[in-house]
């Protein structure tokens, strides 16, 4: 019999998801703390990992929620993962995004197909359209001005947000994350020139290249009430490529706050 399993990150959408499967097989990365029960497992055995699966009959994975660099402790290593460690370090000393593709391979040559959330649920993945609230023409300026900025950062593999206000850059998405680039941006909010100006917004959108399968950028409530706090005017994002957790309750937050939430084309 074919089963799916989760491999769960940290945040709400890994139990989104599960709550969307037929009983899966949750796991996830031994040093994170996954919202839903999940079985640990460690890198350094991935190997054995990926046999375990096979043995239970898995021939899909779904990859959900932040998923943190691991310490790597060389003394782990089993000898099969130990003969595949060029490529997991090559994909690290390239980035995040080529490390996760480096074990993205590895699951496929052991037979696990990789399904993307947007496949399993694709109700989260708002298409083009406004969902509360109208930006202005000066809050599309500034959502165009970000979306260069994030696509610019893109081959760096900085990060996948910025915040934008009057044409001026106050904070871009680097290691720390959503959170910790709205807070920065909420502690320099008096750099906007015109304090009568507009408000600003936050663009989200995936790295140009990145792999769709895994690491969609996500805004949910939580997002919603950072941004208020930070006094922006909106949140925008690239439509059918970012995760809308809890589209009601993101919507009816943004609305009482009085901020726009637009998927742009």
């Amino acid at each position: 019999m074919s089963r799916i399993a989760l491999i769960a990150g940290e945040g709400h959408l890994a139990s989104a998801v599960a709550a969307a499967l037929d009983e899966p097989l949750v796991y996830a990365l031994e040093h994170l703390t996954p919202e839903v029960a999940a079985k640990p497992f460690r890198l350094e055995r991935l190997i054995p990992f990926l046999d375990e699966l096979t043995e239970l009959g898995v021939t899909q994975a779904v990859f959900a929620g932040a998923i943190r660099r691991p310490r790597i402790e060389p003394g782990l290593f089993d000898p099969r993962t130990m003969a595949i460690v060029p490529r997991i370090l090559m994909g690290m000393q390239s980035g995040d995004d080529a490390a996760l593709r480096a074990v993205l391979d590895l699951f496929e040559e052991a037979g696990i197909h990789i399904v993307s959330v947007d496949e399993v649920l694709p109700e989260l993945v708002p298409g083009e359209g406004v969902l509360t609230g109208e930006p202005s023409p000066r809050d599309q300026k500034d959502a165009a001005r970000a979306s260069e900025i994030v696509h610019g950062l893109g081959p760096l593999d900085v990060g996948q947000g910025a915040v934008v206000a009057q044409g001026l850059c106050l904070a871009v998405e680097a290691l720390p994350g959503t959170q910790a680039m709205l807070e920065f941006a909420r502690l320099h909010a008096g750099l906007k020139p015109d304090p009568k100006g507009a408000k600003g917004v936050l663009y989200k959108a995936p790295k140009p290249g990145q792999d769709r399968r895994i690491d969609l950028p996500t805004i949910g409530p939580d997002t919603v009430r950072q941004a208020a706090d930070a006094g922006l005017g909106g949140i925008v994002w690239e439509a059918g490529s970012v995760i809308l957790l809890d589209r009601e309750e993101s919507v009816r937050l943004a609305h009482d706050a009085g901020l726009f939430l637009w998927a742009r084309a």
